[in-house]
């Protein structure tokens, strides 16, 4: 197999508490034809210094970037700023606040190195809780289903229907590696998404473009806490998984005129978005028939209770 170089892109923003365990499992990779550009998003706590303190001690191996001026510019921005200064034939994006295993690099080249239709690989992640060592946490973690047949090309297209008819199955940013020539075709991140959803608007250019590899095997660990883009957009209401969502909407928005703009007229991937854009033109109905569901559930597990009641007194009264 070629070593082709590998360019990690990790974009940070106030993470000193994570960004030299993430770093490090970088270092711990099986794979060593890798460069690490540490993209600064306007830090104002240690994470800068530390990242600093990489690119002087490992020069052949780590950069640092920032924004003119040190500016906060949103994640899509700073992908897009590691993006352009990358040289490799791979791009592998790694968040600050997660973890990936040693053997990710090495499977994933191999796996692109041998699929050269494909554009992306990706696995499904470990939704990690048990990093706190709390009691309570250590039996969370869990990879959620990927929902295709692993170790399948998917044809272009097919991804982006089905992460819009389930988005818990969409890969986090930490588990990719993509073609960079592809990442310069279709235009990187769009900079006008600053938070949630530029992972979905990046996945559907790629999607549009050339066939994804679903991998069975796990290559990281995906922190889960307070301080990261889900948490918080839960907090400030742009994003909640039960609701009507701003976030959301601005997206289907964005992926209408996207799909017109790109001449796509397949009906598949049009059913999709309309399905998804649903409760968004009805959502008075949209609401009632959540409540209905919701009551509905709350019956079903009361009679559930019920039965196991009776069951148990019915035993009770043989015994």
């Amino acid at each position: 197999m070629n070593n082709p170089l590998v360019c990690v892109v990790i974009i940070f923003l106030n993470a000193e508490e994570f960004i030299q365990e993430a770093i490090e499992s970088v270092f711990a990779q099986t794979y060593d034809n890798w460069e690490i550009l540490l993209v600064d998003d306007g830090s104002t706590d240690r994470s800068t210094a530390i990242a600093l303190q990489y690119a002087e001690q490992h020069p052949e191996k780590v950069r640092y970037l920032q924004h003119d001026n040190h500016e906060n510019r949103g994640m899509s921005a700073s992908r897009n700023k590691g993006i352009s200064n990358a040289h490799g034939k791979y791009i592998a994006l790694l968040d600050a606040d997660d973890v990936w295993l040693p053997p990710k690099l090495k499977q994933q080249v191999a796996i692109l190195e041998s699929q050269p239709e494909a554009a992306m690989v990706y696995g499904p992640p470990q939704r990690w809780y048990s990093w706190t060592g709390k009691p309570e946490d250590m039996q969370r973690d869990y990879m959620p289903e990927l929902g295709v047949q692993p170790n399948t090309l998917i044809k272009p297209l097919g991804l982006l229907s089905l992460f819009l008819r389930n988005e818990d199955i969409v890969p986090t940013p930490s588990g990719i590696l993509v073609r960079r020539n592809l990442t310069e075709e279709i235009g990187g991140f769009d900079e006008t998404f600053r938070g949630m959803y530029e992972d979905m608007v990046f996945y559907a250019k790629v999607s549009l473009k050339a066939p994804v590899f679903v991998a069975s095997e796990c290559w990281v660990r995906y922190r889960q806490h307070l301080g990261s883009c889900c948490s918080v957009a839960q907090k400030t209401g742009e994003w909640h998984p039960a609701n009507l969502n701003p976030a959301q909407l601005n997206f289907l928005n964005w992926l209408c005129e996207y799909l017109s703009k790109q001449g796509v007229g397949d009906s598949e991937v049009w059913q999709a978005v309309q399905k998804a854009l649903w409760p968004y033109r009805h959502p008075n109905l949209y609401r009632l028939l959540s409540r209905i569901q919701h009551l509905i559930r709350r019956i079903k597990g009361r009679l559930k209770l019920i039965l196991k009641l009776r069951i148990r007194q019915t035993l009770a009264v043989k015994v």
